[in-house]
Parts: C-alpha cells; sequence; structure tokens
C-alpha cells in the first residue's frame, strides 16, 4: 500500500465519509477558503492511480468509491509508524507516549480493558 501525502489523506478522508461521491461534493467538504476544483480532482486521479479509489462513469463525470477500507488503511499506516519510530514495538510506542504525558494512566487502564474485552469475543 503505497503511503499518502497529507492532502490525499485529507481528500481520502472525505471520500471515506462520504462513501461513493463526485469531485465536487469533496471540495464542499473543506472549510473555506476551499482548494479548487482541478486541485482536488487532481489529487483523486493520485488516490485512484494509487488503488485507493475506484472510478464509475456517470453521464460525463466519475463517481468515486473507496477501494480501501478506512481500517485496512489505518492498521497499515500503523504498523509502519511502529516499524519506523519504534523498533517494531507497540509497547515502545506506548510507553514514548505516556512518559510524554500524550496518555494518561486512565487512557491507559481503557486501552488495557478493551483489549481484554476483545480477547473474550
Amino acid at each position: 500500500m503505497e503511503k499518502l501525502t497529507i492532502q490525499e489523506e485529507e481528500v481520502m478522508i472525505y471520500i471515506w465519509e462520504l462513501e461513493n461521491c463526485f469531485v465536487k461534493e469533496i471540495v464542499a467538504k473543506f472549510e473555506p477558503p476551499a482548494p479548487p476544483y482541478t486541485t482536488v480532482a487532481s489529487i483523486v486521479k493520485n488516490l485512484e492511480r494509487k488503488g485507493y479509489v475506484t472510478p464509475r462513469r456517470v453521464g460525463n463525470t466519475y463517481q468515486y468509491t473507496p477501494a480501501i477500507r478506512e481500517s485496512e488503511y489505518k492498521r497499515s499506516f500503523m504498523s509502519g509508524v511502529v516499524r519506523n519510530y519504534f523498533e517494531n514495538s507497540y509497547k515502545e510506542m506506548v510507553s514514548f507516549f505516556a512518559k510524554d504525558q500524550k496518555i494518561s494512566t486512565n487512557d491507559l487502564k481503557e486501552i488495557i480493558d478493551m483489549i481484554e474485552k476483545g480477547k473474550e469475543e
């Protein structure tokens, strides 16, 4: 899975939210001032080339559908972050955020509870 640029990721988030959409609907999701239609269309074409969206011709335009689930992208992205920045250790990643006080003890307890509940199901 090819990594997305910041702009591609932002557009992809809107596409996941909209599910089936046209470029004009994606442009409408941006806070003013929205980027030009042509810029968003170019980003969507890149997403298509990378295999993230599937186009379907509707009249003289295209409707785009996500080809990759958001959860699949997140899983792949997080695996890369953990591999590249935390010696392939989720424990190292959590420890980093705990030491930097970006995650509280209560948050850690909630995460442990979620993991334990997931193992039971």
